[in-house]
């Protein structure tokens, strides 16, 4: 990209001019920058401009009922695109952000399904690739009993570090990965260590949510290996119940105390509420109340929403009731992205 070019990409990001969480109304430099921002991809050039979220990370076909009733006893069902990081790029898509996902797809029924449900959701999938032989993954969402995944082998354990390769990290305002990614494989695990070195020295805001699945570490320890991302990252999201699990941290303030060094820390407990610490500043606003169908899948939304609002400029309690309303709309829903 051109140096001039690159200068007021940067100049934006940082200033955090464009605002995408109510509208977006370009002033005239940052239409310019819209019109003639351009970075290379694959030896093709960047059409759009610099995407406010570029996230990486599997996701897979979720199989869910229609109605909130067990998978054992249900009729009808949905297919549906679900990983965690897809999740935040459509949520952020829908809140009117411009949201690219990058991951590895199956060349197969599935992967094609994920694909178009995405494209149709407004999420850039020029940095979406499928697998030639590794297939696509499976979850099944059983209301009120969590959710079953068919995973192991999928196309997107195939990622590694030559899979950013030519994907600008650097340029976007923020990106966004979960500790799910980095649990998938050897592979993936140095595909999160690359980004997280690129992005760390870059003007890109690093977002991090813990995601800890345990059936998916094995033997490997991920309270070490999720903490050290955690630590090099700029916004951090965790659950105080995985923290404790994790870490043996039971109040915000302790998991604050093990986690220093995020500029933002985001503490989410349940139905109670979420705090934010800004470096020593420590913000609680309690959840929306709201009746439950499923949980699974308000973690992203809670993310994409705050994210938004962070991306739009706006302060510590506005951020966190942005990640409350967004996480009501899935916690009303059997669907991750209503």
């Amino acid at each position: 990209m051109h140096s001039v070019l690159r200068f007021y990409v940067n100049l934006l990001v940082q200033a955090r001019i464009h605002k995408c969480v109510d509208a977006c109304h370009m002033c005239s430099m940052c239409n310019s920058v819209a019109i003639y921002a351009q970075a290379a991809n694959s030896g093709a050039m960047f059409k759009s401009a610099q995407p406010d979220l570029i996230t990486i990370g599997e996701t897979m076909i979720l199989v869910a009922p229609l109605l909130a009733e067990p998978l054992e006893t249900g009729v009808d069902f949905r297919l549906t695109a679900g990983g965690a990081e897809s999740n935040v790029a459509m949520h952020m898509a829908q809140l009117g952000c411009s949201a690219e996902w990058v991951s590895l797809l199956g060349n197969d029924a599935l992967g094609r399904r994920i694909s178009r449900q995405l494209e149709d959701r407004n999420v850039g999938m020029q940095w979406v690739a499928h697998h030639p032989t590794a297939p696509t993954g499976v979850y099944f969402k059983d209301p009120g009993s969590g959710v079953q995944y068919f995973r192991a082998g999928s196309a997107a354990s195939a990622m590694g570090p030559e899979t950013i390769t030519e994907i600008p990290l650097e340029q976007a305002g923020v990106v966004h990965i979960s500790g799910i990614t980095q649990a998938l494989s050897t592979s993936c695990q140095k595909l999160i260590g690359e980004v997280v070195r690129r992005v760390g020295s870059a003007p890109a805001v690093l977002s991090f949510d813990v995601n800890h699945r345990p059936a998916l570490w094995g033997e490997r320890d991920a309270a070490k290996e999720l903490a050290a991302v955690a630590r090099q990252s700029d916004i951090v999201f965790v659950g105080l119940d995985e923290a404790d699990a994790l870490w043996g941290t039971s109040t915000p303030e302790q998991v604050r105390e093990y986690l220093p060094e995020p500029k933002l820390l985001v503490v989410k407990d349940s139905d109670i509420g979420a705090t934010e610490f800004d470096g020593a500043t420590k913000t609680f606003v309690p959840a929306v109340p709201t009746l439950v169908v499923e949980a699974v899948g308000a973690g992203d939304a809670f993310a994409a929403g705050y994210l938004s609002a962070f991306l739009g400029g706006l302060d510590t309690e506005r951020r966190l009731l942005a990640g409350h309303r967004q996480a009501v709309l899935v916690l009303q829903s059997t669907s991750d992205v209503p």
